[in-house]
């Protein structure tokens, strides 16, 4: 249970017998564990704070302790920018580490958080285990804590306020059910060669557990090599130029855990002589611009989104909490997935 304090510096009442400093307190209770989808984002609160019975009107800009954890993709680099217009935006100043990859380095930045008393730590996990330890120091802190676009495993649930990201599990369902549709008159083997992200990320395991759910339908649909390739283009190009020189033309089939990894493989498959999105189906997810232009162009044949942009779902959340309110366990951003049918009439779109 989250315990921690509205703290309104300088507001005071002058009483019969001197001058009375005035605190109040809140209590944040655990919430259902049914996930909340957005469908639209609310106007910021105001950040006004007026003590009841003051006179004096007092503007407190409260402090957010972000560690994201690296810069490794576009995806990633629109996540921050997200972040840090939306908390500019509301008028919250954050305090921000870029991790590149090291979950050291996000314990040491949790730890300076806490030191420097901010108001809500927000973080954005490299792996999902290892965090107990340090949340607790969070907890004993009394600051509420915010986990976005990636989970932790815990066995503790009261460590963390809410998660803020996407349906990792859903997203390869729907990358899977694509699959299975785009294959449906195709008789024979069909072989899959998977990109995976960095090892021990939540988008990894549970995007590659979403996708093996619905494919297993249908036995014909072969995974023949899945390895890590650390969500970059560079590692995509190196993993998926093996997976050519191993299994070459068997491969049918190729499903990556993000765009920057596609992006990769396909300068490799070209390298290889075959033709992107016609001699091996493409699947990725994020839904970055690159990618939807690489779908108009027919080298990519579905993109599943994964939407970048929290940074007012994350602000929303930090007002909610300092105005004492509730939040549910889990708040999902609504997502789809795209084809080379839909990617013309949408790529104007893309903000990343």
């Amino acid at each position: 249970m989250w315990k921690f304090r509205q703290r309104f510096a300088g507001l005071a009442v002058v009483l019969l017998l001197g001058l009375v400093a005035v605190m109040t307190g809140c209590e944040l209770q655990d919430s259902s564990e049914q996930p909340v989808v957005l469908e639209e984002k609310k106007a910021f609160p105001s950040i006004d704070a007026i003590e009841e019975g003051a006179t004096e009107l007092v503007r407190r800009k409260f402090r957010l302790g972000f560690s994201q954890l690296g810069s490794e993709s576009d995806w990633r680099l629109a996540n921050t920018q997200s972040i840090l217009e939306a908390a500019e935006e509301a008028g919250i100043e954050v305090l921000f580490d870029n991790a590149e990859q090291s979950q050291t380095r996000q314990f040491e930045a949790v730890r300076s958080f806490v030191e420097q008393g901010v108001d809500v730590i927000a973080i954005a996990p490299v792996v999902e285990t290892g965090w107990e330890p340090v949340l607790k120091e969070v907890q004993a802190a009394g600051i509420p804590l915010l986990i976005i676009d990636r989970k932790m495993e815990l066995s503790d649930q009261s460590l963390y306020v809410t998660f803020i990201g996407s349906d990792f599990y859903e997203e390869g369902r729907m990358a899977g059910r694509y699959l299975l549709d785009k294959m449906r008159t195709r008789s024979g083997q069909v072989g899959i060669v998977e990109l995976r992200g960095t090892e021990g990320a939540s988008p990894s395991i549970d995007r590659g557990a979403g996708f093996r759910e619905v494919i297993h339908e249908r036995a014909s649909l072969t995974i023949l090599a899945s390895e890590a390739a650390d969500f970059t283009q560079e590692r995509g190009n190196e993993v998926m130029a093996t997976f050519l020189q191993t299994y070459g033309n068997d491969i049918d089939v190729l499903y990556a855990h993000n765009d920057d990894m596609a992006l990769g493989a396909i300068e490799a498959v070209e390298a290889f002589g075959l033709e992107p999105g016609k001699d091996i189906i493409i699947l990725s997810v994020d839904g970055t611009r690159q990618a939807f232009e690489m779908m108009v162009a027919g080298k990519i044949n579905a993109v599943v989104e994964c939407n970048p942009m929290l940074g007012p779902n994350v602000m929303q959340a930090v007002m909610e909490l300092m105005e004492g309110r509730t939040l549910p366990k889990r708040i999902i951003t609504p997502e789809r997935i795209y084809t080379e049918v839909t990617a013309e009439r949408e790529v104007a779109n893309r903000k990343y």
